[in-house]
Formats: C-alpha cells, structure tokens, sequence
C-alpha cells in the first residue's frame, strides 16, 4: 500500500510538467493503493462487527469512485464530492454502529467549529453553485469527524476494548478533515505549493487508519457488544 500510495504521489507531483509517464503511473497508482486499503478492512480480523466492517468497506468503495472521478480530465468536482459525502456518510453509520451519536458532545462540537470556520474562509473564492455543495460535505465531514472522537473517547472512558481501535478511527476522521481542508484551500483560497504531497499523504493515512480500526484486537472480550 505504501509503494503505491508513493507512486500516487509522486505521479501527481510531476504531471505538472505534463509527462504521460508520470500521467499513467498517478492514474494507474491512485486507485490501487485505495484498493489495497479496501484489503486491510477487508482482512481484518476479528472484526469490531460484521456491521462496522461492512460500512467501512462501502465507504472505501466511495472513496474509489470519487478518487477516480477527481482525477479524470473532466471538471467532475460535484460528482466527485458527492462520492466522498456519502462515504462520509457509510463511516459515520459505522461509527454509529455501536455507539449512539454524540454520546460526546465536546469533539462533535468542535468538529463543527473547525468546519465553520474553514467555510468562511472558503466561501469567498466558492462559485456561488458550488457553495450548497461545498458547506453540506463540511457539515457531513465534520459530523463523521465528531462521531469518531466521540466514540473513541466514549469507549475509553469505559474501559473497552474496542478502544484502540476506535482510536485508529478517530484519528483517520481527523487526518480527513486534514487532508479535505488543504485540498479545499488549494482549490478555493491559494494554490499550495506541493499540494498533492500534503492532500495525498493525509488522505492515505487517513483510509489506512480507518480500515485497520475495523480489526477489534487481540484483547477483545468474548462476549462484548458487537
């Protein structure tokens, strides 16, 4: 996953200079590696639960669509996005698979900040059609993001097991914020010199983190919640 997350990357990089090769091996390596993130959740075992694993796989499989969509020489920004939204949306039904929503309140609610505050820093440079757009993803994003703090914080508190996994997808959930506001910024505010270095590395680590969260851990109870 590593290599070709690589070749993602470095293929993104170059295209600048308008290389076929480099083309090729971004079209060829963007996809695969997201694919191979799909073979981490879908591997894992045990699983958290049959349910928590398969949103998880369906919203990879967003994930994919929407990486292709964005990377074809087409303006499919709407279609792409709405790819992403709703796997935002298969992760938050994940991680509201076996905590209920806003058991914490506090992440959530930052989350929402953070989103509103990146909102009005974009909205100058939106199109006025993208803005509907563009705000429903932030507060789809930024609900995801606080629901996975939530329940990791949540499950902590409880001395569960399934903490450290919840902790793989917390983090996940924030490294997407990440990864989306720096193409967000890139795309609406100021172009970011090695901006697919920064959007990529975060987006990977963010999927990578999300999958492995699917794996329980060894030191699941027998008879736990699933």
């Amino acid at each position: 996953m590593t290599v070709l997350a690589a070749g993602a990357i470095a293929g993104a990089l170059a295209t600048g200079g308008g290389a076929d090769t480099w083309h090729a091996l971004h079209w060829l390596c963007k996809p695969l590696a997201t694919l191979a993130i799909f073979r981490v959740a879908w591997r894992a075992v045990p699983p958290v639960s049959v349910a928590y694993r398969r949103y998880v796989l369906i919203a990879i499989v967003f994930c994919l669509v929407g990486d292709v969509l964005l990377m074809l020489p087409l303006d499919l920004f709407v279609p792409g996005l709405v790819s992403f939204l709703l796997a935002h949306a298969c992760f938050m039904a994940a991680f509201c698979s076996d905590v209920r929503f806003a058991a914490r309140g506090w992440p959530w609610l930052a989350c929402l900040a953070f989103g509103a505050g990146m909102a009005g820093l974009l909205w100058p440079g939106m199109a006025a059609a993208l803005r509907g757009p563009v705000l429903l993803y932030i507060g789809v994003l930024a609900t995801m993001a606080g629901q996975a703090l939530g329940r990791a914080a949540w499950l902590r508190a409880r001395g569960d097991a399934r903490a450290a996994s919840a902790r793989h997808a917390g983090i996940g959930a924030l490294l997407f914020m990440v990864s989306d506001g720096l193409l967000a910024w890139d795309r609406f505010r100021t172009p970011l010199a090695w901006s697919a270095l920064y959007i990529l590395a975060t987006y990977y680590a963010a999927l990578w983190l999300i999958a492995r969260s699917v794996e329980r851990g060894p030191a699941a109870p027998t008879g736990g919640q699933g």
